[in-house]
């Protein structure tokens, strides 16, 4: 049988004011570094995205140059990649199913459509996403994203 102690220790947990305080200091140290960090990358991302799109749609119109002998003019547009166009030149052997995988010409990150030139002013076609502010120019998250221009 044991037997209990008259004055057990106790022993005092937790932390000190100061030890907290270290803590917050150094986590607000992290945030400050990291945070603006962070804080660009979405909008790198969505022009990156825009650069996969336009890059993806391109592969898609030299193929539909393949079948056909000729890209979709600027009237028929983009939407000539998932539905077979009537009007201008209509394609004589124009692929069933489209020439894009999701059966729908793509918005760009910023829900804008792409503009679509052909003949283009810098290559046999153009493929331009104005950027988030969906105007033509501009910097930054603002510039616009070119098919002719590549990184």
């Amino acid at each position: 049988m044991k037997r209990a102690l008259p004055h057990a220790v106790q022993k005092d947990s937790g932390f000190t004011l100061i030890e907290l305080m270290v803590v917050i200091v150094i986590l607000g140290i992290l945030a400050g570094l990291i945070v603006p960090r962070i804080m660009g990358r979405p909008e790198q991302a969505k022009q990156l995205k825009a650069r996969m799109q336009i890059e993806s749609i391109s592969t898609a119109l030299k193929l539909y140059k393949l079948d056909n002998g000729m890209y979709p003019t600027t009237e028929q547009g983009l939407q000539a990649l998932v539905e077979q166009p009537s009007s201008g030149n209509a394609p004589t052997k124009w692929r069933k199913g489209g020439y894009l995988e999701k059966g729908k010409v793509p918005k760009d990150p910023w829900g804008n459509d792409f503009i679509y030139l052909s003949p283009g002013i810098h290559d046999d076609f153009d493929i331009i996403a104005y950027g988030a502010d969906g105007a033509a120019g501009g910097e930054d998250k603002y510039a616009d994203i070119n098919s002719w221009e590549s990184e």
